[in-house]
């Protein structure tokens, strides 16, 4: 007899729904059957007022889960695949700065295949959420799923040339003090400030808190609002056409990572496949170009403290 028909997947479904829904009569609405048909299929207690899951039940449950979330999985990949479709989320900073404006080339190295990029503002769950790829950034390597460290960040003070202006010019560290800082953290601007002599209490409040939006952020600062440590890498473009300056080269490095993630089950996808293969290769293109931005005499502080 074939393994398929020794396997009572209805039964194993209703199974499933019940569990995950605490409730005969829902499990029977999302099934379509009867809630006398559920519990029969299913192995539960019934008590005064909720049901229970037997030890068997507590035994099968987990894997049952697991079994139909790879059923899921393989349905949704097969029909991605099918329709040609690339599903990216993206810390925001990152998808805005340089995904969307590098993903070109991978657009017309793989024609056929249609890429969509979202914006991530929280960890994605791959489990209930349609996303082949996910560029997060975190301080550890996250578990789990496959991951592949990409880089990390140094930051530094920039600001508008006109806002600089105001102040008859930034020469020396000290300026920047005469001006608003953006940010949500003190720590990273003390860890800047003392790294240059400077070791006072900085402002009780920094202005424009975008909780670590870079992208935000940036766009105050080209907009004169304040200085804001960002990274060339992000906004190199801003300061090549001038919309920005970086009077210093003392960076400050992140304490976290950008990492490439994905679904384990998903990792031989060839659409994720090539994806993979294209990220680091362009990354890289992007990444020998930065000690061109920086002096000689450039030094990067330690990734202590704080989070941007």
């Amino acid at each position: 007899m074939k393994m398929s028909r020794k396997l009572p997947l209805n039964g194993l479904r209703a199974f499933e729904t019940v569990a995950r829904l605490k409730s005969f009569t829902k499990a029977g609405e999302e099934l379509g059957m009867t809630q006398t048909a559920v519990s029969y299929r299913a192995v539960f207690l019934r008590e005064a007022r909720s049901i229970s899951l037997t030890a068997t039940g507590e035994l099968l449950i987990p894997k049952v889960t697991e079994a139909f979330s790879l059923l899921s999985d393989a349905i949704a990949d097969a029909k991605q695949e099918a329709e040609g479709v690339l599903e990216i989320r993206s810390t925001p900073t990152f998808a805005s700065h340089w995904l969307a404006r590098h993903i070109g080339s991978f657009q017309l190295s793989h024609p056929g295949l249609a890429v969509r990029i979202l914006r991530a503002e929280k960890p994605v769950d791959f489990r209930t959420e349609n996303a082949d790829v996910v560029i997060w950034r975190a301080e550890q390597q996250p578990a789990d799923v496959e991951a592949h460290e990409l880089f990390r960040l140094n930051y530094a003070p920039m600001l508008s040339p006109k806002l600089a202006e105001t102040i008859g010019g930034v020469t020396t560290p000290m300026d920047l003090l005469k001006l608003p800082l953006i940010g949500g953290s003190n720590k990273w601007w003390g860890i800047w400030f003392r790294s240059n002599g400077i070791d006072i209490p900085l402002p009780g409040t920094i202005t424009i808190d975008a909780d670590g939006a870079l992208d935000l952020e940036g766009s105050a600062a080209i907009a004169g609002h304040g200085v804001a440590l960002l990274s060339p890498f992000l906004h190199g473009e801003e300061l090549e056409a001038g919309r920005l300056i970086m009077p210093f080269d003392v960076f400050k490095k992140d304490d976290h990572s950008y990492w490439l993630i994905y679904p384990k089950n998903r990792r031989r996808m060839a659409k994720i496949q090539a994806f993979r293969d294209w990220l680091p290769k362009k990354l890289a293109d992007d990444l020998r170009l930065l000690p061109m931005e920086l002096s000689p005499n450039a030094s990067i502080l330690p990734p202590d403290i704080g989070n941007p």
